[in-house]
């Protein structure tokens, strides 16, 4: 135990026990946790059991008191804000219930000294007595509903038995406050560059007459739903493409066109598609989801991302003014009319608002479609008689 402790000392880490209700198990867990450190923090998530009366038992630790019940998500944010104030960089969360096993604490430290970044997740043998039926549904739930969202595959997303790297989770933005806090946190862990690991751990379910569950069915299965809809759209609109975005970001222009076009392996004509493709999509008129649109149709139809990346570059800042300029008049050239003149705001009503903002949609696709031909034309010219297909 002694190593144990200063291994807790040594890698600044702490114990964090949220409790609601668990009176009769809550003493056992503080005493056999206090074997190992007495870097502990209980959160009495406002029991109405007599919680509070078992603690007063205990000096040497912080304890924290919900005046209500705020929920466990809510709970492990506070304790994590202590944790931090008080300098710690690591904290094990444990639950109250018993169902955790203290002997198993070490295992989280040792992969700590090896992940110092990581987010570690106490994998939990569900090869035991006892293991209620929505325990392992909402497991494989959960882990498929991560991997969609942050493209990993992890054995246990719904244990609490877990090492946070709080120091490093200091200033995430975190919206939940009960059970799909757990959820939330893997995420946005990821999103942040943070690694998942896993160890194994042992569980403890107790019979079912004498089991304590808080979770609520219906209530939290719909707000863990109604999360993982929010988490799934902004995976989708922010997460992966910048994800798809990062390798080519690292990169000059100039390397892009080397290592991709000319080191490339594909024909010419895909390359070229790709180009042109490119050049499109920077002009068509839905900014901000450009390139969003474009990665995805550039994957279905198997086009080269990093060549359709430098080619949708033409929107960059600098020539913004001037392919809006191209489109508006372009778009009064198709619908007849001289394509510029000058107006007063004095004179703008929705009408004339809705003819111009016409004009300029209309000229941009055609824009568009003329010069995402034309750099396949001549992309495709200058590449026939440069390069040699591979």
């Amino acid at each position: 135990m002694d190593s144990t402790q200063n291994i807790f000392d040594s890698h600044n880490c702490c114990i964090i026990i949220p409790t609601y209700n668990n009176r009769a198990t809550l003493a056992g867990v503080i005493e056999d946790a206090l074997a190992f450190t007495s870097r502990i923090i209980v959160v009495n998530d406002g029991s109405t059991d007599g919680t509070a009366e078992v603690l007063d038992r205990f000096t040497g630790i912080d304890i924290i008191h919900n005046k209500v019940n705020r929920g466990k998500g809510y709970s492990l944010r506070k304790a994590f804000r202590l944790a931090t104030e008080k300098g710690y960089d690591y904290a094990i969360t444990i639950d109250s219930d018993g169902q955790h096993l203290v002997r198993n604490l070490p295992v989280f430290l040792e992969k700590s000294i090896q992940h110092p970044d990581a987010l570690i997740i106490g994998s939990r043998n569900m090869n035991v007595d006892n293991v209620p039926l929505k325990s392992s549904v909402g497991k494989r739930f959960s882990n498929f509903w991560i991997t969609v969202m942050t493209g990993l595959k992890l054995s246990d997303t719904q244990s609490g038995f877990r090492l946070y790297p709080v120091r490093k989770l200091k200033g995430t933005r975190f919206i939940s406050s009960r059970f799909e806090f757990e959820v939330e946190v893997i995420v946005k862990s990821v999103w942040k560059g943070l690694e998942v690991e896993t160890v194994p751990v042992e569980v403890y379910y107790a019979p079912e007459g004498e089991r304590i569950s808080h979770y609520r069915p219906f209530v939290d299965f719909i707000r863990i739903s109604l999360l993982n809809v929010l988490l799934v759209t902004l995976s989708l609109f922010v997460f992966w493409p910048k994800k798809a975005l990062s390798p080519y970001r690292k990169k000059s222009i100039r390397q892009l066109i080397h290592d991709e076009i000319y080191l490339a392996t594909g024909t010419n004509l895909k390359i070229a598609l790709a180009i042109g493709f490119g050049v499109f999509m920077g002009i068509v008129p839905i900014w901000g989801y450009q390139l969003l649109v474009g990665f995805t149709l550039a994957h279905l139809f198997r086009l080269n991302k990093a060549i359709f990346f430098v080619a949708a570059n033409i929107s960059i800042p600098p020539m913004i003014p001037l392919i809006l300029f191209a489109s508006f008049y372009t778009g009064g050239l198709l619908l007849g009319k001289s394509g510029l003149h000058s107006f007063s705001m004095m004179d703008v009503t929705f009408d004339v608002a809705f003819t111009y903002l016409k004009q300029y949609v209309l000229g941009a696709i055609l824009l568009a479609l003329i010069t995402g031909s034309g750099a396949f034309v001549i992309s495709y010219s200058a590449l026939s008689f440069w390069r040699k297909e591979k």
